[in-house]
């Protein structure tokens, strides 16, 4: 299983040269023939993930996320409440009826109040609170009661008011603060005691306010700021200093405002604004200055209001709405033209009210409600009806719903 890891792992590593002629025809073939709960270990560089949140109110309440970036693929969300979609489309997950991949964006939804993506899947929801998934779906991430993917938004739940995509799996809470799970569950990201992939939506908890998912782990923030994590932690990505795999929750953390889970590492926030990390560290994703793998939370800056993780790069934004960024930077996913990692948090943009972190690309949203992008583009993930890259961040849209 290890090797299988790793050979996934190398295969997707978006650095490589070659991405750029074989990554679009043996990406699909591959998730086909590998097992998706054999990435734990290595995941770091197998996915990205959003989640659906940005930050909790003064009084614990989700803040609802309007971008999302998936592993090449990205969603944003209009004022008007239109959904927007672009990118790979190879299980369906841009929600248009096909598989085609599009580098421009097309609208696939109304009414929409939130969204999020993992791997080669993404799940949005409404205002009237229902949750709806599109996408690949042979591990039942999308909670349909069937492992059949589907390219067209399909209903999940009721009631729904914050959700959250991982590789293989998603999770979403409840107006009632119940913490629901579906999807693969191999290394126990869903939390619910087994080791059993669930294709419909299974009951992990209670007084939950926000939830993420990363490529085989999640954590999720309670009612009284506790951080709990559950799944792989073969990189310390759980924080609670150990690397045993986690079937059940386990507390990390108190005083957490927000949290964000990327490949194998985690990012939370706090109540006092200091960011902190935990995992792997291989491309300098936790900002401390070191490689050094981390399994116990360590400390990286001060005054932020959100944290987003991708494969193996960080973004935050500041309390001043100024956006920064750290780990790996080959293809320019954190805005800049030095092709390198970056150990250290580096000053990206200012006036940012939005952001999400996808495999090797990055978007956000600036006050004004613009909507940004930057890095790999060869799927066309970033939009504008190209597949160039961009080294710098390039204007993608206007009319984004901002929650700053």
């Amino acid at each position: 299983m290890e090797n299988r890891r790793m050979a996934f792992s190398k295969m997707t590593n978006p650095f490589g040269w070659w991405r750029f002629f074989l990554l679009p025809m043996v990406l699909g073939a591959a998730l086909l023939f590998i097992s998706p709960a054999a990435f734990g270990a290595d995941a770091g560089t197998v996915g990205a993930v959003s989640v659906g949140v940005i930050g909790t109110g003064e009084h614990g309440e989700a803040r609802n996320a309007a971008i999302a970036a998936g592993l090449y693929h990205s969603i944003y969300l209009k004022t008007d409440g239109t959904l927007w979609t672009m990118g790979y489309n190879n299980g369906g997950q841009l929600g248009d009826g096909t598989t085609n991949t599009r580098s421009t964006a097309e609208k696939v939804g109304v009414g929409v109040a939130q969204v999020v993506a993992g791997n080669v899947h993404s799940l949005f929801v409404k205002k009237d609170n229902t949750l709806w998934a599109m996408g690949w779906n042979r591990d039942g991430q999308l909670g349909t009661a069937t492992n059949i993917d589907s390219p067209t938004p399909v209903k999940v739940a009721e009631g729904v008011y914050q959700v959250a995509a991982g590789v293989f799996h998603s999770l979403f809470v409840k107006k009632d603060g119940t913490l629901w799970a579906m999807g693969n569950n191999e290394d126990g990201q869903l939390g619910d005691g087994t080791a059993v992939h669930r294709n419909t939506p299974v009951m992990i908890g209670g007084d939950v306010v926000q939830v993420a998912a990363g490529s085989a782990h999640s954590l999720f923030v309670k009612k009284d700021g506790s951080l709990w994590a559950m799944g792989w932690n073969g990189d310390g990505q759980l924080g609670d200093e150990t690397a045993e795999t986690r079937l059940t929750p386990v507390k990390v953390a108190e005083n957490v405002s927000q949290v964000a889970a990327g490949g194998s590492y985690s990012l939370f926030v706090k109540k006092d604004g200091t960011l902190w990390a935990m995992g792997s560290n291989a491309y300098g994703q936790l900002g401390d200055g070191t490689t050094k793998t981390r399994s116990r939370p360590v400390r990286i800056a001060t005054g932020v209001s959100q944290a987003a993780c991708g494969c193996d790069h960080s973004l935050f934004v500041k309390i001043d709405g100024s956006l920064w960024g750290m780990g790996a930077n080959y293809v320019s996913q954190l805005g800049n033209d030095a092709a390198d990692v970056h150990h250290t948090p580096l000053q990206i943009a200012a006036g940012v009210s939005q952001i999400a972190a996808g495999g090797s690309h990055s978007i956000f949203v600036k006050t004004d409600g613009t909507l940004w992008a930057m890095g790999s583009n060869f799927l066309g993930q970033l939009g504008g009806g190209t597949t160039t890259d961009r080294i710098r961040p390039g204007k993608i849209s206007n009319g984004i719903l901002s929650n700053m």
